[in-house]
């Protein structure tokens, strides 16, 4: 068990590492304004129907997900670049929210077909979503892992790699 810690600290410390923790608190956070955004919107029922109260968290929740991944988990400054990253980024979250409308439509069956209380109706609304966007996750993982590649910081990694098997 110690021996996983210590591999999994010594991992952390790499590039790798330290991109996908971000990538992961970055979800994380995203994941929480989604959330916090759905409850909000159909709880209190500004927006009453579970379909567009799912569509408006999840792109209230985009907006914070570009900016922290492209200035904390893949280093980039400056001006984005449209085909590079605002496309391809804006792609993989049209097809992740349309996998939370699917999750929306289900939840929306659910709650006309059951008459409870709109407190639990909620939960289930955001709790779908939730579950919908995890099983998405891994997949932007990967594809976003490509898209923003720094190369500067991979031959690093490589460089301090190699270092370090040679005084091993």
């Amino acid at each position: 068990m110690l021996q996983r810690v210590r591999s999994f600290l010594a991992w952390s410390k790499t590039h790798e590492g330290r991109k996908i923790i971000r990538f992961t608190a970055v979800s994380a956070i995203s994941t929480v304004v989604s959330f916090t955004s759905i409850s909000i919107l159909y709880g209190f029922k500004i927006i009453p129907g579970v379909m567009w109260a799912t569509l408006a968290g999840n792109l209230i929740a985009s907006l914070p997900a570009y900016h922290l991944n492209r200035l904390w988990t893949w280093g980039k400054r400056g001006r984005s670049h449209f085909r590079g990253e605002i496309l391809p980024f804006w792609s993989m979250t049209a097809l992740g929210i349309g996998v939370s409308q699917i999750g929306a439509y289900w939840a929306r069956h659910v709650v006309h077909t059951h008459h409870w209380a709109h407190i639990a109706n909620t939960a289930l609304v955001s709790f779908t979503n939730l579950f919908c966007f995890g099983l998405f996750w891994v997949l932007k993982m990967m594809v976003f892992n490509r898209i923003f590649k720094v190369h500067e910081l991979e031959e690093i990694d490589e460089h301090l790699t190699a270092e370090e098997t040679a005084t091993s």
